[in-house]
Order: structure tokens, then sequence, then C-alpha cells
């Protein structure tokens, strides 16, 4: 006997798969805005003075090793 596609199944199926999509999409939305309110955090926090001495620093030896 050979199957012949049921066209029943195969509504089911893109429904299936469309419900699936609208799944992985919603989770990528989750991830989205949990990646951006991470991000945020660590943007906002202070920069520690030590860290600004060095870049300070850093930008003194450039001035003054550039001859212009």
């Amino acid at each position: 006997m050979i199957d012949t596609p049921d066209p029943r199944r195969k509504g089911a199926a893109s429904k299936s798969e469309g419900s699936d999509l609208e799944e992985a999409r919603l989770r990528q939305q989750a991830i989205g805005v949990k990646l951006r309110h991470l991000f945020d955090e660590v943007v906002n926090e202070p920069v520690p003075d030590e860290f600004l001495e060095i870049l300070r620093r850093a930008d003194e030896r450039k001035a003054g090793g550039e001859t212009s």
C-alpha cells in the first residue's frame, strides 16, 4: 500500500509548525529583554577610580608622545 498525503494532516502540521515558530519567537523576545536588562545594568555601573586613573595616564602618555 502506498501512503498518500492526507490534506487534513498538512493543515495540522502547519498549525503545529506555526505554533512552534511563535513559541521560538516568544523565547527569543524573552532572551532579548533579559539581555537588554543585564546590559543596561552593566552600562550604568560606575567606572572604578583605579581604571579611570589608568585611562588618564594612558591619555597623558599618548598626548606627550605625539609630535604635532
